[in-house]
């Protein structure tokens, strides 16, 4: 009776280990999936609002009233302006929600695995700076992040049910681009509303196989958007000549924040793999 159970037991474990081996060489293919998680604005306490008085296309002068004195002496904070007093702050950004959806197809030599995806998510989360001058008045960019797309690459090493990767690529964005001040002097014309800008995404995660075909994804991702020149608002008149917007050159200033948009994201996902 021994020889049947252990001829059983024997063939059980190459089962086993033939199962095992499948699995470890199934990152071949393509597959689809969604994916939730949170989205928060990177925190810059270093960025203000820059300033071209010669509308020459070079942000790098200084606002001056009539009498020589920066204008923006009050300063700048991250964030929405309280109100026009520098001293009241600023309210911070809001984080958001990420959903989304994906698609990707992955090549698998030994234990490398290298491939391709799109994804594509609906977010919500915003991200402000705001400058303040003497006058009292403030003067606040708003960048409201609508959808968030990305082409990646990805690299990673396969052990039996893991991949571990890292993810790079070309991203884009659509951007809401209030501005909004508590001038009521002059005049601002901004040159978006509301605008698509691309930017770059680098990345890592680990994807597991829970069963079958299916897979469950941990992923955190780095996204860096320049929406810099479409955000840009020109202040004109009609105050006097003597007003500081329009000291230099009468056709106005042009104001832009000073810091490329850059999210942060923390996510996970489910898969279907072909």
């Amino acid at each position: 009776m021994k020889q049947p159970v252990t001829g059983f037991a024997m063939t059980a474990m190459l089962w086993l280990i033939a199962a095992e081996s499948a699995n470890a060489q199934s990152w071949t293919g393509g597959y689809v999936g969604g994916a939730i998680g949170g989205i928060v604005a990177a925190a810059k306490t270093n960025e203000t609002v820059i300033f071209d008085t010669d509308l020459d296309g070079t942000f790098a002068d200084t606002v001056r009233t009539g009498a020589g004195a920066n204008a923006f002496s009050p300063g700048f904070c991250d964030g929405l302006a309280v109100n026009a007093v520098a001293a009241s702050g600023c309210t911070g950004d809001d984080k958001g929600l990420d959903v989304g959806g994906r698609a990707g197809y992955d090549w698998q030599w030994g234990r490398v695995v290298i491939g391709g995806l799109t994804d594509i998510g609906r977010v919500d989360v915003t991200d402000s700076v705001s400058a303040f001058s003497t006058t009292p008045a403030f003067y606040a960019f708003t960048r409201d992040v609508k959808m968030l797309a990305a082409i990646r690459g990805r690299a990673g090493v396969a052990m039996t049910r893991v991949l571990v990767y890292a993810t790079a690529g070309a991203a884009s964005a659509d951007l809401d681009l209030p501005f909004t001040t508590s001038n009521a002097v002059n005049t601002f014309a901004a040159r978006a509303v509301r605008e698509r800008v691309w930017g770059s995404q680098v990345g890592g995660g680990v994807e597991f196989r829970v069963a079958g075909h299916w897979t469950v994804t941990g992923e955190y991702l780095w996204t860096s958007i320049d929406d810099r020149e479409p955000s840009t608002v020109r202040s004109q008149g009609p105050a006097p000549a003597t007003n500081p917007f329009i000291l230099v050159n009468a056709a106005g200033t042009d104001l832009q924040r000073s810091e490329r948009l850059q999210l942060q994201n923390l996510r996970a996902g489910l898969s279907y793999r072909f």
